[in-house]
């Protein structure tokens, strides 16, 4: 089958996408890539052929939120820049898709994914690292997770609704205006999607329709990556050290976060990711060693413990890792992989990540390191090794492409 995938997002959006690009063409399938210039690395590393979509989501997240602690400013940046592209975005669509026989569709360009599969009339599978299908098992991974119960059900309900009013009306200008289409009063429910999550970490929703499948995380070895010297000697001069680091996020104050986290630490050996944050490292101590993008996969494992920021795709990691988490979430759904590791015994409750205190955090690093806790890690390591969450996400979009 001929393929189009769509995503934009962040580098930790972007990245699964590719993964799964790439095993889709290892099963002799013919798959292109259209995502956020800035996050194509891990797409041309592994060889998946792709182009970038209009726009700069690293430059225009920086600008919105330069000199502000404004977690908002960073989500209400990320809507604009959706919004101002959507048309370009709806004429790079059309022009990828003319010739394909079906769209995979992830992130901030779903809905022009979704305008453009049914311009074309083609068949359309959602991706997602988060959990969007209305269940009443849990609620929405965008709200607090402590919704009553007896709301699960409509509170995704009022997720997708709000979702859809901020970017109703660039979706509908673009269909008009590119695609030749009426407006729609409503967004779009029913069609297939596959989440690059792990039914260890959440179980599959009884209430589900049989097209929302949990496949594992999509992601694969790093076997060809060969750690910088320095890296490599700093891992061998002693203990596993822990792991600092927040991705992709902005909008709080980096050096006030570093200020905390060093205190925290005291004298244990760790390795800081500055990601995004723009954070000053001039000047760290000698146990706290400075990283740039490493993968996660043949880093986390040889850490005592990850601290970071909540994301689906650092929760899944380090949870496969077999190490225990840390968790500071800041916004969106950190909050809810915050509470799917807690429940599973391998991270401590955490407060919000802007809010924590250096003692509070040193209390959570002591408790991540009990038996008890590193225990339960290494078995759900184990447990999230032994998926194939590529291979089933493939079978699944073979299955479902050929029912069309």
């Amino acid at each position: 089958m001929k393929l189009l995938a769509l995503t934009y997002g962040t580098e930790g959006d972007t990245r699964p996408i590719a993964t799964l690009c790439r095993a889709l063409m290892d099963a002799d399938h013919d798959v292109r890539l259209l995502a956020d210039g800035g996050t194509l690395d891990s797409a041309r590393a592994l060889g998946v052929p792709h182009d970038a979509l209009a726009g700069d989501i690293r430059g225009g997240i920086a600008s919105a939120v330069a000199g502000k602690s404004d977690l908002n400013a960073t989500a209400r940046a990320l809507a604009a820049l959706a919004n101002r592209h959507t048309a370009d975005w709806m004429r790079q669509t059309l022009d990828a898709a003319r010739d394909c026989d079906a769209l995979l569709v992830s992130g901030l360009i779903s809905f022009v994914g979704l305008s453009v599969a049914e311009r074309l009339r083609l068949p359309l599978v959602g991706l997602s690292l988060i959990p969007i299908t209305p269940t009443a098992a849990f609620p929405s991974p965008f709200l607090p997770p402590r919704v009553p119960r007896w709301l699960n059900r409509a509170s995704h309900h009022l997720v997708n609704a709000v979702l859809w009013r901020a970017f109703r009306g660039a979706t509908n200008a673009a269909r008009e205006s590119v695609g030749g289409m009426p407006a729609r009063r409503r967004g779009w429910s029913g069609h297939p999607m596959l989440y690059g999550v792990s039914p260890h970490l959440l179980p599959t929703p009884a209430d589900w329709p049989a097209n929302a499948r949990l496949c594992g995380q999509w992601t694969r070895p790093a076997t060809q990556w060969t750690p910088p010297a320095d890296l490599k000697a700093f891992l061998d001069a002693g203990e596993a050290p822990v792991y600092l680091g927040f991705g992709s996020m902005t909008g709080f104050d980096p050096q006030a976060l570093l200020r905390m986290l060093l205190a925290a630490i005291g004298s244990r050996r760790a390795l800081f990711y500055p990601g995004w944050s723009g954070t000053d490292t001039n000047g760290l101590p000698p146990n706290v060693h400075l990283i740039g993008d490493t993968p996660h996969d043949w880093l986390f494992p040889r850490t005592a413990a990850v601290v970071h920021h909540g994301g689906s795709g650092t929760s899944h990691s380090a949870a496969r890792a077999g190490v225990p988490s840390v968790v500071l979430p800041f916004a969106g759904d950190q909050f809810f992989w915050a509470e799917r590791l807690r429940r599973a015994g391998v991270a401590p409750r955490s407060p919000k990540g802007h809010a924590l205190q250096a003692d509070a955090l040193a209390r959570a690093l002591d408790d991540a390191q009990s038996l008890g806790m590193r225990a339960r890690a290494a078995d759900l390591g184990a447990a999230l090794r032994a998926e194939d969450g590529l291979g089933s996400a493939v079978r699944e979009i073979e299955t479902l492409l050929r029912a069309r």
